[in-house]
């Protein structure tokens, strides 16, 4: 009997932090328990598939970054497939798409719906429904129901396929003999061809699916588990992180498959392994002194705000314009990965040399070692500069750290918290809670994991971005941004509040190495602080390039960063310039207390002093009395948003009658969502148009790059 052959599919994946490729690679490792085969490829390996021929069911898996973003190696295929023309380039193709997202972003899943567009204007067939996750409230809630249905649908695509495709090939083989039949007329000379239809694809049913093949294993809660090791202290059988309660407790769970480990790791002794920051990043970041450090909240402030000057007067390459941004490089917490280290058992090994290899026998289709993981770097440099180890851990990596759990309670908890119906307490305790990796393993005290796990399951420690706030007119040689020190809160897992990573490193980095006003620098002070940075270029988040153009910002807290640079950088061109003709500006600032965290409030005055800002809408949220928030009143605005409707007239005037630009910076959760809400309010009101008219003069003017955002969660 001939062999049967598995129906085949093609998985199309673009990431830029590693969520959708993991989401790709779990469809293409689960396709052969479902009796199919995937071929997987990222967007950008265009060497390694081909659409123009595709015959078979093809599904994309893609996340939205920046703006609206493709991810980086997605961009050339959404501008390649953007520059087709023809409507039945793709009229072959047979796809569905699988989006990721934020609602906290005015372009939701952008990417996806960009290339889903594109597909559909050029003729292609979607065989299942597209799903659009959203990250703002777990992807999984989209995400799972979609897995479970895209495997029938892809079953009975590639059979409809492969019955379109026999088809085709019975006609050609009549057509060919009709051909033959009319060459054979007397007189003509035969070229005799051997005619043979091609082989038909088999298909396979859902009933060849053994119950072996499903994603999900079914625990009871009386299954047998691994013995408690005495030898390590428990956490409080109190936190409802660790601790199982009913009815999840009682529950069977439907548990995520196991996924295959494809690392093999070793470590070597070495007299001096390399540790320096320098080997990531070598040609795009750059060592540059912190030349000041300004205290900007005041008092009791409930943030702490930072502006600091850096000198790149050395560095020719960081040329920077108003509404650029910069990604600093920052390091783990020693702390942290000290703690980490001491749970795996390799404190003493800290400088030993990693070897990272794939294993040999892996079942992880398109399995390759992280390129975020540099050769011939010790354990500590790995640790330090490479591993996010503040993650917060997806369910794929809970499931396998059960594995490695000896204590019964726990590993049963690690089940629910993984499972589809621990969901809830799962986004509860982990998701919501930002609880990182280390404090999971903290509170899992039992839980001993390899460290090929932790490298195959730990994403890259990113950059961290922060917009400019100064004007290279202004400030040559150096560059302004501002900081607040993030402060998470106590929650189960984390029994005391962290500092953010990035944030609270720069500021232990300046304080007290560097003085701040008011301060004496005394001769003992350290040497002068060093950051790694690279610039961040905007595409469109820049000052009209026409002065004559008015433009207003809003820009609350530490969103007002960029409008220092906007307006510096006006000020100078109105000097230089003195003749030109400036339309006018206004800005929207909101913050808690006038005098707690007003930021920036001299310069902001003198720019309106010197005419560079035409008009300063100012709020102050928890002004309003003794422990009381401001209630807000056509006399006492509250929030920027407030400010905004007070001035309804005068903004429609600017972005609809003069063609003025609209710019947002700062918090996307609340604020912008506000804005949002309150520009289409005005539009509403100015224009006198419904909800949908409104809503689309906003993507009109997104689109025209007349409304523009620089927000972040």
């Amino acid at each position: 009997m001939p062999c049967e052959t598995k129906p085949r599919f093609v998985v199309l994946y673009g990431s830029q932090k590693g969520q959708a490729q993991s989401i790709a690679e779990g469809i293409a490792e689960e396709a052969e328990d479902r009796g199919l085969a995937a071929d997987l490829s990222c967007l950008n390996q265009d060497q390694k598939y081909n659409l123009e021929k595709e015959h078979a069911p093809v599904v994309f898996v893609v996340s939205t970054t920046g703006d609206g973003e493709p991810p980086d190696n997605a961009l050339q295929f959404v501008k390649r497939i953007k520059k087709i023309r023809s409507s039945d380039h793709y009229k072959h193709l047979s796809y569905t798409l699988l989006a990721l997202g934020d609602t906290n972003y005015a372009n939701f899943c952008n990417c996806g719906k960009t290339i889903e567009r594109s597909l559909q204007a050029l003729g292609a067939r979607q065989f299942y429904p597209a799903g659009f996750a959203d990250d703002g409230v777990g992807l999984e809630l989209v995400v799972d129901p979609w897995l479970e249905g895209l495997w029938n649908a892809i079953k009975e695509a590639a059979s409809k396929m492969a019955s379109e495709r026999t088809a085709q090939s019975e006609e050609n083989v009549k057509d060919s003999a009709k051909e033959f039949q009319d060459l054979t007329e007397p007189d003509v000379q035969l070229n005799l061809l051997s005619i043979t239809a091609p082989p038909t694809s088999s298909t396979l049913s859902g009933q060849n699916l053994s119950s072996s093949s499903e994603r999900t294993e079914f625990i009871s809660q009386n299954d047998a588990t691994q013995t408690k090791d005495e030898g390590i202290p428990q956490i409080s059988s109190s936190s409802p992180l660790t601790n199982s309660v009913p009815p999840l407790s009682e529950s069977s769970l439907n548990v995520p498959a196991l996924p295959p480990p494809f690392l093999d790791v070793t470590l070597e002794e070495v007299d001096a392994p390399e540790q320096s920051s320098g080997l990531l990043y070598k040609e795009t970041f750059h060592e540059v002194p912190i030349s000041r450090a300004v205290l900007l909240s005041r008092g009791d402030s409930v943030k702490t705000a930072v502006l600091l000057e850096l000198d790149i007067s050395t560095c020719p390459t960081l040329t920077y314009q108003p509404g650029d941004s910069l990604d600093v490089l920052c390091p783990n917490r020693a702390e942290e990965v000290d703690f980490m280290l001491c749970r795996l058992g390799l404190k003493d090994k800290r400088n030993h040399r990693v070897h990272v290899t794939l294993k040999k026998d892996t079942k992880k289709k398109g399995a390759h070692v992280p390129p975020h993981i540099p050769q011939n770097v010790s354990l500590l440099f790995l640790f330090t500069w490479c591993l996010e180890i503040r993650s917060v851990p997806k369910k794929a990596f809970l499931r396998a750290l059960v594995e490695h759990v000896a204590d019964s309670v726990q590993k049963r908890r690690l089940q629910e918290l993984c499972s589809k119906q621990g969901a809830a307490d799962y986004n509860l305790y982990v998701r919501d809670a930002s609880l990182s990796f280390g404090e999971l393993l903290s509170a899992f005290s039992s839980c001993s994991p390899p460290l090929s796990l932790l490298i195959e399951h730990l994403p890259k420690l990113q950059p961290r971005p922060y917009s400019a706030a100064s004007s290279c007119l202004r400030h040559p040689g150096k560059l302004h941004f501002v900081f607040s020190v993030v402060e998470l809160p106590a929650c189960f897992g984390r029994p005391a509040g962290r500092r953010g990573l990035c944030t609270g490193w720069l500021f232990d980095l300046i304080n007290p190495g560097l003085a701040f006003p008011g301060k004496t620098e005394s001769s003992s002070s350290p040497a002068v602080p060093k950051v790694r940075v690279s610039l961040r270029p905007s595409c469109s988040f820049r000052p009209p390039s026409e002065p004559s153009v008015p433009f207003i910002m809003v820009g609350p807290g530490t969103g007002v960063a960029p409008f220092i640079g906007f307006l510096q950088q006006r000020e100078e061109e109105r000097k230089r310039n003195p003749e030109a003709v400036f339309g006018e500006t206004w800005l929207f600032f909101g913050c808690r207390h006038r005098n707690g965290d007003y930021l920036f409030r001299e310069e902001l005055e003198g720019f309106v002093a010197s005419g560079t800002l035409s008009h300063l809408k100012v709020c102050f949220s928890r002004d309003g009395g003794e422990g009381e928030e401001a209630v807000a009143s056509a006399a006492n605005p509250r929030y920027v948003q407030h400010n905004l409707l007070l001035h309804g007239q005068q903004v429609a005037d600017i972005l609809l009658r003069q063609s003025g630009c609209f710019y947002v910076c700062g918090d996307a959760k609340n604020m912008a969502k506000d804005v949002n809400e309150t520009l289409m309010e005005i539009i509403k009101t100015e224009l006198h148009v419904d909800q949908l008219e409104a809503m689309k003069k906003l993507a009109e003017l997104r689109e025209k790059k007349r409304y523009l955002q620089d927000i972040w969660a």
